[in-house]
């Protein structure tokens, strides 16, 4: 029985390995890619090995862009302008998502659960549904070109409240019944005991949240004509559209690379909040 279960894990090792380097090899292509020279990487078949120009590549891509002679954006403007939209919208929908729980879990007003589900029902319109009067709204209040236009309009979120509601429901009346027996009021409530017992669900979303501003796209394409605030992402789609210019290739690939780097990165060291958020019940 122990050798049937261990040549069956073998199996199972030898999928996962396979899968694993199927999805990575691309990845992998990218950053050979990135150490490369032009002529290196259109030559084909382009080689599989490493070249000897990492740091230059990389240098020219946060000061320089990946046009040929010039007139790119600088990679950095674009990974803080990334930045910036992605902890705006993960921050702003946190924040507005938590209270909007709080208000429907611990209040009682009328209609509640009537505007609860109005907010739920929001999950069938998404963005490209309401792109049009979004933007119009947007553009009347002056908001195109503008880090505010980025983020505000897309910061309410039907997933996060809920998400949040369902969690509050599990706290126990007798935690409510004893904290108002103390004198702690709704703010106090709130932010002695609720945000405490959140703090492993906002970290969760706030990975979710952040990789969801940090791709973005249609949104950032309709709301800014100024290359000053282009995303690494709309960039990234726009250097591949040069028409007069001829891209440089392994510069794009670095360009590739650090517009990945940043969720992974958040990814990775915020792996365990996330993992805990998502399968901790009991608080």
């Amino acid at each position: 029985m122990i050798e049937h279960n261990r040549r069956f894990a073998f199996v199972h090792h030898g999928i996962l390995i396979v899968s694993i380097a199927i999805i990575s090899f691309p990845i992998y292509v990218v950053i050979v890619a990135s150490t490369l020279t032009l002529p290196d990487v259109l030559d084909a078949p382009m080689t599989l090995l490493p070249g000897r120009h990492f740091v230059a590549n990389y240098i020219t891509a946060l000061t320089e862009g990946a046009i040929l002679g010039g007139g790119g954006t600088p990679v950095w403007r674009l990974l803080l302008n990334s930045l910036i939209m992605a902890m705006g919208i993960a921050v702003g929908k946190i924040a507005i998502s938590i209270i909007s729980a709080y208000a429907i879990v611990f209040f009682r007003f009328p209609f509640r659960m009537f505007f609860f589900w109005l907010i739920f029902v929001t999950l069938m319109l998404p963005i490209e549904v309401r792109i049009l009067p979004t933007f119009q709204i947007a553009a009347t209040l002056g908001l195109l070109n503008s880090y505010t236009g980025l983020i505000v309009p897309v910061i309410a979120s039907a997933t996060a409240t809920f998400f949040f509601r369902q969690f509050f429901l599990t706290i126990p009346n007798e935690l409510v019944e004893a904290a108002r027996v103390d004198g702690a009021g709704p703010i106090r409530f709130f932010v002695d005991i609720v945000l405490p017992l959140s703090k492993t669900n906002i970290a969760a979303l706030f990975v979710i949240l952040f990789i969801f501003g940090w791709n973005q796209f249609l949104w950032p394409l309709l709301i800014t004509t100024d290359p000053d605030f282009d995303t690494i992402i709309i960039a990234i789609n726009r250097m591949l559209r040069v028409v007069d210019d001829q891209v440089d290739w392994p510069v794009m690939m670095a360009t590739t690379i650090m517009a990945m780097a940043v969720p992974a990165a958040v990814v990775v060291l915020m792996q365990r909040w996330f993992v805990r958020g998502l399968i901790e019940h009991e608080k």
